[in-house]
């Protein structure tokens, strides 16, 4: 996976390259604007770490730069400015999520694998069973049936169809759908699987809690 890091605070950059060299991703680091703009242009990038203060042009141009050329790179941006403002301008320019400093950096390399994931390129059909979620067109069915399903109901169910017979945790789950995530608790993901149980009834995809481990969505054994 290759992570371009734009940071010009140059331990902090060395810092993060290392953890996210260590975490399998191959790290391409510049310290200002300009020349993240030039990288960007490139198009090889699975997700851009982008910090807001830089010299040359600020982060939110570089964003701004980036969506106007039609490029889907996902950006995570990295800022010590704590102001609600600047998050929502950051996101309204086209960033994908952002990050206060100082972080966890266990934080910042789920964050980035989530992003990666939800760019790389899934089937438009994802089925099990009667179930069938189409993920371009976002209707879900059973059978014949029209299956109403709220937003985060949607992607938890998808997460889950995406790995059928694999057991994910609740924080699995939690980075995966992102950027909701950053107000979903465990609790909160129980109660979702709790009502995708029940929307789920005979439709021949069985949602089975894995107690100490997480969730399993399978085919349903047959009597």
């Amino acid at each position: 996976m290759h992570i371009l890091l734009v940071e010009d605070d140059a331990v902090l950059a060395d810092g993060l390259s290392r953890v996210l060299s260590g975490n399998g991703m191959a790290v391409e680091v510049v310290n200002n604007g300009l020349q993240a703009d030039q990288v960007l242009q490139r198009g090889d990038l699975a997700v851009a770490v982008l910090d807001i203060g830089l010299p040359g042009i600020d982060g939110f141009e570089v964003v701004r730069r980036l969506r106007a050329r039609g490029s889907a790179v996902p950006v995570l941006l990295l800022t010590a400015r704590d102001a609600v403002e600047d998050r929502v301008r950051g996101l309204e320019l086209g960033a994908d999520d952002y990050l206060v400093k100082p972080f966890a950096t266990a934080e910042l390399v789920a964050r980035i694998r989530a992003l990666a994931r939800r760019n790389a390129p899934q089937p438009a059909l994802l089925a099990l069973g009667e179930l069938v979620l189409d993920t371009g067109a976002k209707r879900a069915r059973i059978g014949a049936r029209p299956l109403d399903l709220s937003v985060r109901e949607w992607a938890v169910l998808e997460c889950l169809l995406q790995h059928p017979g694999r057991v994910l945790s609740k924080q699995q789950i939690i980075d995966a759908i992102l950027p909701w995530g950053d107000d979903i608790t465990p609790n909160a993901v129980e109660v979702y699987v709790s009502r995708l149980r029940l929307k789920l009834a005979g439709s021949g995809a069985q949602l089975r809690t894995v107690r100490g481990f997480g969730y399993l969505l399978e085919a349903a054994a047959h009597a």
